[in-house]
């Protein structure tokens, strides 16, 4: 019964690891509901999303909760940034086109987006929402179309929400059929899923 264990969860990681969408990634900006943040990385796992950046220039880096992250935060990988620029430098030295969650007049509306390209998806602060200069140096601003009196969704919900128009694309264009990474660098991640 044990091994039968080992193998379904060794299965569970080959199957999960294969399907992680590399040229995805979310960037969390100022974002300071540590409840937000969590449940931002449970909807990643779900979609497939390797790692977060988080850049905080404001507040303070979050502590993500394991309860309310449902361990997700144990299977991806953060980086951390204090400077916007220094973010954004590192995005585009690995080839990212970086969209921006914000209501303005001049924002895309998120279903007219191509999120098969290589992808970093930014959600701002819950009430300032994406900082100015963060803004001037995306590629896109976009939002999500809403209908009712409200104009703005929880910071989590948005993502969610973001995240999945990205795998409905994605899975649209097989995406999540053939693994990104070549089978050395399947493998490296393999073991050390093996050993968490």
């Amino acid at each position: 019964m044990r091994k039968f264990k080992t193998d379904q969860r060794l299965d569970r990681i080959i199957s999960t690891v294969k399907a992680r969408q590399f040229s995805l990634r979310v960037v969390l900006e100022n974002i300071h509901d540590p409840h937000n943040v969590s449940a931002i990385f449970r909807s990643c796992d779900a979609v497939g999303v390797p790692k977060v950046s988080l850049l905080y220039t404001i507040e303070k880096f979050p502590k993500i909760n394991r309860i309310t992250s449902a361990s997700a935060n144990k299977w991806i990988e953060t980086e951390k940034f204090d400077d916007t620029a220094a973010c954004v430098e590192s995005l585009k030295r690995e080839g990212f086109k970086i969209f921006s969650s914000f209501l303005d007049s001049s924002a895309k509306n998120l279903y007219e987006l191509d999120l098969t390209q290589k992808t970093a998806i930014v959600l701002g602060n819950e009430h300032r929402g994406v900082s100015k200069e963060l803004k001037e140096l995306s590629d896109k601003i976009f939002y999500i179309p809403m209908h009712g009196m409200i104009q703005s969704l929880n910071a989590s919900v948005a993502a969610a929400v973001t995240l999945y128009e990205a795998q409905r694309q994605r899975s649209l264009n097989g995406m999540y059929e053939k693994s990104e990474l070549s089978q050395k660098q399947l493998d490296e991640i393999i073991d050390r899923w093996c050993n968490k």
